[in-house]
């Protein structure tokens, strides 16, 4: 008699073919020799990780069994593997082994060989940092290479527990990590980039193709100038310097704009900062103008009802001459960024010696005079700081022949690739919650597991999206839109009801069908290539 069992596949065939296309079981597996004791090898278990992460399905780590037990794990992985071997216990020791192993060493190792293998451009490197706050007490670690879970200046606004510091360098192509190192959870952005400075200055150097580091401004510090003389970088200049304000002062009263497009102008300066020589942009953006026409409009508004009620309070006191009451209302005048004094009324009020109706003999005790004030808005005022707020400034060490003034501006728009990058790692849907591991060392390796998993993302979404560019098509999107650019985590939600129906036949004959696909779906699947394909057992 024959037998049915259905398991489901839904998207993690897509995810399984990419980890298999970038080889990443096999990379790990000749770096960390396998138990054969036990049933699957390390690599296996990251491998398990990974798709357990980009299930979405916000099971933590010791629940990895429970989330493979409906799973086709000969088809995900090979024959033979069982959903109880991603027990807590392999998953533990898999991470200690990447940890002894050296957990950025690793990854790097991955992120080159899958760069290589995906033809990712790394002319622009974009570096920042991030930290992610733990709850509970950690074990002590015997190893003293293994990161401090402690507290420090929290990225989540969340002082109160103790954190790790994740570093993590993307590329503009595809936002694809090729980077990630742990850091004590008090260590400091300058501490950070101070150490990597000197390997990015190697890794530069030996890189076949120029490669230039992106960076937010808050590694732009004096602390930090020696260590960026050397690395060829693209940078926002803080705002809180004074020389910033000057220079957009300046390029607005020349108002020389040189057009890159409807959205952005810019003016070019030539000068030496921090003992670098260097080549500012002062930017004027459209949607940075929008956006501060809108801000100094709201502080307007909430200066206005505030100084009202202070002329409020005002007309309500009595003073003894026309001078104590200019010099009070001048204070006031001066606490105003926006407003200035319109029109000036002074009222006399006059108390008389004696009671009754006053006559024109009758003596007056005293004269107290009150001050009514009417508001004018300081439109000069917020005209410049609406012009100020719609500039800022990027620098660079980059020679113009080697990189033009537009090229910096598109090369610094893509620093929102790591941010993005940072973000799909903290999501609670991803295995941010799985940070329930207590030794500093684990928590190491499960970032770095993490940011395999934006990896493993990453190169399958830029897969799709330079396939659908190369053939000229499209898919729809949530609303039925057709895109050219659809988020892989949309393509997934797309992917739901595909499962794999197992038929046992009674001569012991195992066969395997997919069921669930359809037009669109098949559509999806031959963008991922034919590893992909064929797990969906498509030709």
């Amino acid at each position: 008699m024959e037998t049915v069992k259905v398991e489901r596949i839904d998207h993690l065939g897509i995810v399984a073919g990419v980890i298999k296309d970038l080889k990443i079981i096999e990379m790990i597996d000749s770096r960390i020799p396998k138990d054969e004791k036990e049933n699957i090898s390390a690599g296996e278990a990251i491998a398990g990780m990974v798709l357990n992460g980009l299930g979405f399905s916000n099971r933590p780590l010791s629940l990895t069994p429970q989330f493979f037990e409906n799973k086709p794990l000969d088809v995900l992985f090979r024959p033979g593997v069982k959903a109880s071997d991603f027990n807590h216990y392999k998953l533990g020791r898999s991470l200690d082994d990447a940890v002894d192993y050296g957990s950025e060493l690793l990854f790097s190792e991955i992120a080159s060989s899958s760069c290589r293998s995906e033809s990712i451009h790394l002319l622009f490197n974009h570096l920042d940092t991030s930290s992610f706050s733990l709850t509970g007490e950690y074990l002590p670690d015997l190893d003293e290479h293994a990161i401090k879970i402690t507290h420090g200046y929290s990225k989540d606004h969340r002082p109160d527990l103790k954190q790790a510091v994740l570093e993590l360098m993307v590329s503009q192509d595809g936002g694809i990590p090729i980077l990630c190192k742990c850091w004590d959870g008090n260590a400091s952005d300058n501490t950070v980039f101070k150490e990597r400075s000197s390997e990015l200055v190697r890794q530069f150097k030996a890189s076949d193709t120029p490669r230039y580091l992106i960076m937010d401004s808050k590694g732009y510090t004096e602390s930090n100038a020696s260590n960026l003389k050397d690395i060829p970088f693209i940078t926002r200049i803080p705002g809180t310097l004074s020389i910033v304000t000057t220079v957009i002062e300046q390029a607005l009263k020349w108002d020389q704009w040189a057009e890159i497009n409807d959205d952005y102008q810019y003016q070019p300066l030539e000068l030496g900062h921090y003992g670098i020589d260097q080549r500012w942009l002062i930017i004027r953006s459209k949607g940075a103008l929008e956006r501060a026409v809108k801000s100094v409009e709201r502080t307007i508004s909430k200066e206005k009802e505030r100084a009202e009620k202070q002329l409020f309070h005002l007309q309500a006191q009595r003073f003894d001459s026309e001078a104590e009451a200019m010099t009070a209302l001048q204070e006031l005048n001066d606490k105003w960024k926006y407003h200035l004094v319109d029109t000036i009324e002074l009222k006399q009020h006059i108390k008389y010696a004696v009671k009754g109706r006053p006559t024109p003999d009758t003596p007056i005790q005293s004269i107290k005079l009150q001050i009514n004030a009417e508001l004018k808005v300081n439109q000069e005022k917020a005209d410049q700081d609406r012009d100020q707020k719609s500039c800022f400034v990027l620098g660079t060490s980059i020679p113009r022949v080697q990189l033009s003034d537009e090229d910096v501006l598109w090369g610094y728009k893509g620093q929102s690739k790591v941010e993005n990058g940072f973000r799909f790692i903290k999501d609670p849907l991803f295995f941010a919650s799985s940070l329930f591991v207590k030794k500093a060392s684990r928590v190491e390796g499960l970032l770095m597991v993490m940011t395999l998993s934006l990896l493993v993302y990453s190169i399958a979404q830029r897969r799709m999206r330079n396939e659908l560019k190369r053939l000229e098509t499209t898919l729809p999107n949530q609303i039925g839109k057709p895109v050219e650019n659809p988020t892989l985590r949309w393509i997934f939600q797309q992917m739901e009801g595909i499962d794999c129906v197992n038929i046992f036949h009674k001569e012991g004959e195992v066969q395997c069908l997919i069921n669930g696909l359809n037009d669109i779906r098949r559509k999806i699947l031959t963008l991922f290539g034919q590893t992909v394909s064929e797990i969906y057992q498509m030709s």
